[in-house]
């Protein structure tokens, strides 16, 4: 008789992207509709992996096989699994990149994020460095947490920002305790409070493009361009397996080598983007009615009272090079 063998495998780590384009019902976070039963039904029909591409980079695959560990896609992110019996260094780092692969993603999107232009530089041996300006780097080492003890939500974005005069349209930033966003360029931009930084996600934001050490003429913020990190590179997200400073965002026991005993799940959030819907006669185009401040755009329900915009119909107002903000036009 052929003897068989069999291997238990458990999680690492999740990672979830989640996006609120698609998940929020109106103007109310999808994180706070009130039915816990509907916010698992949504869950399970949100499939990100049409509008975004994760993967691990060549040395994190091999790493992860070499382990006997597996890397799968999942509609509200990833997941690595490994066996229960392997063990790991306290300071293994796993890198995966992000890439936009439907350009409906920067239609809903508050990009927060300025332009990502590659940029190549000679280095002193004459071979050309390359970098990406204002790629995310999402880390479980420089993330934040809502909530309190072991129940927190892990998020791998930093803390939101407080503003600065070069913040541009669209920026999160934090005022007190007050999560607000730019509804235009600043300085002297007009600003949307969207609820108390405790209540809410913590959002993608311009502070997770990290200061850039590079030559003379080189990007502020963002990366260095390897051959690991293909030029497509929207995020790159870098999980440390043992985080000495908040044991809640580590994967592996510091003590043991092995997996969590609970495995953490990591979430990533992306803000939908948020218009002025200002309506128009559709024979003369004559401005009808403007709506007060900016709403968001959502797929569920809607933030306003009249009819919703189409989410790519956005046009930026100028004043001079600033933008002042965004409009959605809508015909009736």
């Amino acid at each position: 008789m052929a003897e068989r063998t069999s291997t238990l495998y458990q999680r690492l780590f999740t990672v979830r992207l989640l996006h609120h384009y698609w998940l929020d019902e109106g103007a109310t976070v999808f994180d706070a509709i009130p039915e816990a039963a509907a916010r698992d039904a949504r869950l399970l029909r949100y499939d990100i992996r049409p509008v975004l591409r994760v993967a691990p980079t060549p040395a994190t695959a091999e790493l992860i096989a070499g382990f006997g560990g597996v890397f799968r896609t999942l509609g509200i992110g990833f997941v690595v699994g490994v066996p229960t019996s392997a063990r790991f260094p306290a300071d293994m780092r796993l890198t995966f990149t992000v890439a936009v692969t439907d350009s409906r993603f920067f239609d809903v999107t508050a990009l927060t994020l300025r332009p990502q232009p590659v940029v190549e530089l000679p280095g002193p041996d004459g071979t050309m460095r390359r970098f990406k300006e204002n790629v995310s780097n999402l880390s479980n080492l420089t993330g934040t947490t809502r909530g309190s003890g072991t129940g927190a939500s892990l998020y791998l974005s930093r803390a939101i920002p407080a503003a600065t005069t070069d913040d541009r349209v669209e920026a999160l930033v934090a005022s007190g305790g007050t999560l607000l966003q730019l509804a235009g360029d600043n300085p002297g931009a007009e600003t949307m409070q969207i609820g108390t930084l405790a209540s809410l996600p913590a959002f993608l934001s311009q502070a997770d493009a990290p200061p850039l050490a590079g030559p003379a003429g080189a990007p502020a913020r963002g990366v260095e361009l390897t051959p690991d990190l293909p030029d497509d590179s929207f995020a790159v997200i870098s999980l440390t397996a043992v985080n000495s400073a908040d044991p809640r965002f580590s994967f592996v026991t510091a003590a043991t080598g092995a997996p969590a005993a609970v495995p953490p799940v990591y979430d990533i959030r992306f803000r939908n983007r948020a218009t002025r819907r200002v309506y128009r006669d559709r024979r003369s185009g004559t401005v009808l009615s403007s709506a007060p401040q900016p709403l968001p755009l959502t797929v569920f329900g809607n933030a306003g009272t009249t009819q919703k915009p189409e989410p790519g119909l956005l046009k930026a107002e100028l004043s001079g090079t600033r933008i002042t903000r965004l409009v959605s036009e809508i015909y009736i």
